[in-house]
């Protein structure tokens, strides 16, 4: 039930669509994740600190204010059209000239997001999963950018759905790594951590790299690394990022 976690956290992507200044590289669309909250948030739609988030355990979206709750929506048994209408009202009170509207500039994996399409709750025990998944990721991550002393946010991309981060190295030229969790997809069947390196838009070769303490290198298609996230605990994960990204600026 991945799937229905990752089509609500498309309202928090839209918000950010509609109020916030247009960057090039899309990061007014991404989200931060609250690890002790767990849940998923916008930036800041506006200077007096309004955010919407996504609670993963309850299942519903949250109109803030700074810490504060302004509204809440239980998203279990709710129509996309009652959830858009929702955010109408809510975000009213940002003031803009153009109301809120769903619209993305990217297709998700999924059936089209259609007025009647109707969430259903995942069972609790997969939203506990979830959220400690995101949770590893998330601290992990945070703790190789501060060992590291990486120049890069940890966020998660509405798109792809990854939690993760992206640095340019001084040396070699050129080269650019990203790094974090993705969910399953049709390299790995469950979640996984990967690194993976680039000279320009061009996929680095691993074919020459030593051999990972943790995890693998693949160089078919995807280059880079990857460990599935199955029984991993912090400590490993950030052993694994440490050894991949120092692979890549040792080049």
């Amino acid at each position: 039930m991945t799937n229905q976690i990752h089509i609500a956290a498309q309202y928090l992507a839209t918000a950010g669509i509609n109020f916030l200044d247009k960057k090039a590289d899309d990061s007014h669309t991404n989200l931060g994740f609250n690890t002790e909250k767990g849940s998923l948030e916008t930036w800041p739609l506006n200077d007096n600190g309004y955010r919407i988030s996504l609670d993963y355990q309850n299942f519903s979206l949250s109109w803030l204010r700074n810490e504060e709750q302004l509204g809440v929506i239980f998203l279990d048994g709710k129509t996309h059209k009652e959830i858009v209408t929702w955010i109408q009202n809510v975000t009213e009170v940002l003031e803009r000239n153009t109301p809120y509207s769903y619209a993305l500039h990217y297709d998700l994996p999924y059936e089209k997001i259609t007025a009647d399409f109707t969430f259903k709750k995942p069972a609790q025990e997969e939203l506990t999963r979830l959220v400690k998944l995101r949770t590893i990721a998330q601290n992990s991550l945070e703790a190789i950018v501060n060992e590291l002393n990486l120049d890069t946010t940890i966020r998660v991309w509405p798109h792809h759905f990854d939690s993760g981060g992206f640095i340019t190295l001084d040396k070699p030229e050129n080269v650019s790594v990203g790094f974090g969790m993705a969910i399953p997809d049709t390299l790995v069947a469950d979640f996984y951590l990967y690194t993976s390196g680039y000279n320009g838009h061009d996929g680095i070769s691993t074919e020459e790299f030593k051999k990972l303490s943790l995890g693998n290198w693949k160089n078919e298609g995807f280059k880079g690394a990857i460990n599935p996230m199955k029984g991993l605990e912090e400590e490993k994960a950030i052993a694994f990022f440490k050894e991949t990204i120092l692979t890549y600026k040792a080049l």
